[in-house]
């Protein structure tokens, strides 16, 4: 027999048995049959849809993780369906997995239709209704708005006006407003057309395996969740450096800033999963609750514990002011004032052209309150012990600790225990972030989306900052960021740079 669940919107979803042949990724992965979909791509020629969303549909629909499907794409080109699809076809074949084959991603690409945005509301509503006539049953709508912030509340009113909103969802990409005041009108623009059930706010960090895996390791092991706490941790840091500058970004960087386009959207989330209490259940309400808590609790941003930076050269980029005051880096400090976090700092950083890029979450647990161990064992001489999670693709997590020096005497070294997805097996049956959470707003679960409350409750904490930003410092291309950030965490160091790399799969 098959079993049922219901999503958050009240449809029920079947859960069926996998095919002869599908891989142990398939049989893992969520595979509830899910109605026959239209995905509407608001700007389908734009590189997220290059990069990431065209790729990743492709995927979904290679792995049988995708029902009956039709995608009706639009942008400001004028476009026809042919160059769309020569456009996809050229995207999946440069972004998309090897082991994809040319005869699936000609069939992928055969289901591709282009709608220009000057025909307006009348010409999309045509559209989607020709796609829709194409499946069988009473096909889902998936609107995925990859468009300038500013561009948001147009998209939802346009799709009003096609009435495309019944049987519809929409997945909204960051950030969702720029400060509080326009976070609250963008969610009261999309609340006159969508209810909130329908809205998936994206945050392509929370759809990482290494995200999820830290779910599983807090509330899955006893040797951990006893002591996540203040008496056990001393100070926590969530570290996001990136290489790349903002080249052709530089406009909307100039209206954004590091701290708007990445701490809000991305690090804050982060944040709440790693602090939040256990929930009643892994489920989107009862995970939501948490997260909200988390915000709840937390201080507002206090200037005088936030530096912001400025990359050399950033100034003469095509479109920037001359005397730009937005900064490219930004490293604060968080406080969270509940019971299991009193006391314990919680240190962001990100920036761009900085000199690694990295996605950590660093745990520095308490030192013990007196050494036996002689002058010279070396013991304290490389900092507290880390537990740290590896959020890029290759997921991993290393736990150090001091231990002895093999031989004579007691010299101790920093040692420590590591993890690696490919250690498993299972890292080729992985999915890609934006593909497990394009899948989840399909089946209707909310678990890895933010919702409109825990927005505008980010943005209501960095109203002081947002109003009172403290001055930005330059840095070299190619550094860790301003002189100014080792101050921010005295007598604490960040933990990166490593001193000690990663293992590397053999």
């Amino acid at each position: 027999m098959p079993t049922t669940r219901t999503s958050s919107d009240g449809q029920e979803a079947v859960a069926t048995a996998p095919a002869a042949g599908v891989t142990a990724a398939r049989r893992r992965t969520d595979t509830h049959r899910i109605d026959p979909h239209v995905v509407v791509l608001f700007g389908a020629t734009g590189d997220l849809a290059r990069r990431k969303l065209l790729p990743g549909l492709l995927h979904l629909a290679v792995a049988h993780l995708l029902p009956q499907y039709a995608v009706v794409g639009t942008a400001l080109d004028d476009w026809d369906d042919d160059r769309f699809r020569a456009f996809a076809l050229t995207s999946c074949e440069e972004f998309g997995r090897p082991d994809v084959t040319d005869e699936q991603r000609r069939a992928f690409v055969s289901r591709l239709v282009f709608v220009p945005h000057h025909l307006g509301a009348e010409g999309l509503h045509q559209a989607v209704e020709r796609a829709r006539e194409g499946l069988s049953g009473e096909p889902r709508l998936l609107h995925y708005l990859s468009v300038p912030p500013a561009a948001a509340a147009t998209v939802v009113q346009t799709l009003a006006e096609a009435k495309l909103v019944e049987r519809a969802r929409i997945i909204m990409e960051k950030p969702f407003g720029t400060d509080l005041e326009s976070a609250r009108r963008l969610n009261e623009t999309v609340h006159v057309v969508f209810d909130e059930s329908q809205v998936f706010r994206i945050d392509h960090f929370l759809g990482k395996e290494a995200a999820l895996n830290i779910l599983a390791f807090r509330f899955a092991n006893g040797l951990f969740e006893p002591i996540w706490n203040r008496n056990h941790i001393d100070h926590v840091q969530i570290d996001v450096p990136e290489t790349l500058s903002v080249d052709d970004r530089a406009g909307f960087y100039e209206a954004t800033g590091a701290f708007r386009d990445m701490v809000v959207t991305h690090l804050f989330q982060i944040l709440a999963f790693m602090a939040m209490e256990p929930p009643t259940a892994l489920e989107p309400e009862p995970i939501g609750d948490e997260k909200h808590k988390v915000f709840r609790s937390m201080r507002p941003i206090d200037p005088a514990c936030v530096v912001r930076g400025q990359y050399e050269g950033y100034r003469s980029k095509p479109g920037v002011d001359p005397e730009s005051q937005t900064e490219t880096f930004v490293a604060l400090k968080c406080e969270i004032d509940n019971w299991r976090w009193a006391g314990v700092p919680f240190y962001l950083r990100t920036g761009k052209e900085m000199a690694e890029g990295a996605r950590i979450i660093s745990i520095a647990f308490r030192e013990p309150p007196q050494s036996m161990f002689p002058n010279g064992s070396g013991v304290g001489s490389k900092g507290p012990d880390h537990l740290t999670f590896d959020l890029a693709d290759s997921s991993r997590l290393s736990l150090s600790f001091y231990g002895k020096r093999p031989g004579t005497g007691m010299v101790l070294d920093k040692l420590s225990l590591q993890f690696a997805l490919h250690e498993t097996g299972y890292e080729s049956d992985v999915l890609e972030a934006y593909e497990r959470l394009i899948h989840d707003a399909m089946v209707g679960d909310r678990t890895l989306f933010n919702d409109a409350e825990s927005i505008e409750r980010v943005w209501e904490l960095s109203v002081p900052l947002l109003q009172d930003p403290p001055p930005i410092h330059t840095y070299p291309t190619g550094s860790w960021g301003p002189a100014a950030i080792r101050q921010l965490i005295e007598p604490r160091t960040w933990r990166l740079p490593f001193e000690r790399r990663w293992r590397q799969a053999r």
